[in-house]
């Protein structure tokens, strides 16, 4: 009951916040892949190439926190012709890696290293927040101080005042999607690089990364004393 004795009144409200933030982490997909004649020789020359990834990826040490194989793949080309002769023209080998950096200033040189290696594509990158970045917690108080500052708001235009909280629900924190990406392979050659050849080192500006909150909220408000 309010101070005048009349039964308190209700305020629904939706609390929302956008908090903008530098990325913490990158990642990229990596595949590394052989061709040849002979299938020992395709998967041999797969090893290969996936040690040389391997190593490029290991001389960043600490920087690069996670490199996960997410698929083996080894399969024959057939040639096409006629009728139901299965020949094979090709056998050919794909592995492919996912890398997680947490140093994102190492980010252009490691793409530039790594495009170095025979046969080997990289995309990416995909900047983020880790899991359980305090960025989210930020951008969940900021909604749900949005959601008493517009209930305050409301009550007090028709002339009442907030009185208790009845439920507070989350209607989520999400990170919109963003399709930043890019594609660099290098095929393979019989030229090795020259001694004093550097690989051009590619310059990546982090994506600013946007998290978006919302609550809904119920509160009792006093009646107020007239309206109109």
């Amino acid at each position: 009951m309010s101070e005048s004795g009349a039964e308190a009144a209700t305020v629904v409200v939706r609390g929302e916040a956008t908090v903008e933030a530098d990325p913490e982490i990158v990642l990229f997909a990596v595949s590394v892949r052989a061709r040849a004649k002979d299938r020992r020789e395709a998967l041999a020359n797969l090893a290969q190439r996936n040690e040389e990834f391997t190593a490029a990826v290991r001389s960043f040490g600490e920087a690069v926190e996670r490199i996960e194989t997410g698929e083996v793949t080894v399969f024959p080309e057939l040639r096409r012709g006629r009728g139901r002769d299965e020949r094979v023209r090709w056998y050919r080998g794909v592995l492919r890696s996912r890398l997680t950096i947490g140093d994102l200033a190492v980010v252009g040189e490691l793409v530039s290293k790594l495009s170095e290696v025979e046969l080997c594509v990289i995309e990416g990158p995909w900047w983020r927040l880790r899991p359980g970045s305090p960025v989210y917690r930020e951008a969940r108080v900021q909604a749900a101080r949005a959601a008493v500052t517009r209930a305050g708001e409301y009550a007090e235009a028709v002339g009442g005042r907030l009185l208790s909280l009845l439920e507070l629900a989350d209607t989520g924190t999400a990170a919109p999607q963003r399709l930043s990406s890019f594609q660099v392979a290098r095929g393979a050659s019989s030229q090795e690089p020259g001694p004093d050849e550097t690989p051009a080192v590619i310059e990546l500006e982090p994506e600013t990364q946007i998290i978006q909150a919302a609550v809904e909220a119920r509160f009792t408000m006093s009646q107020p004393a007239t309206l109109g």
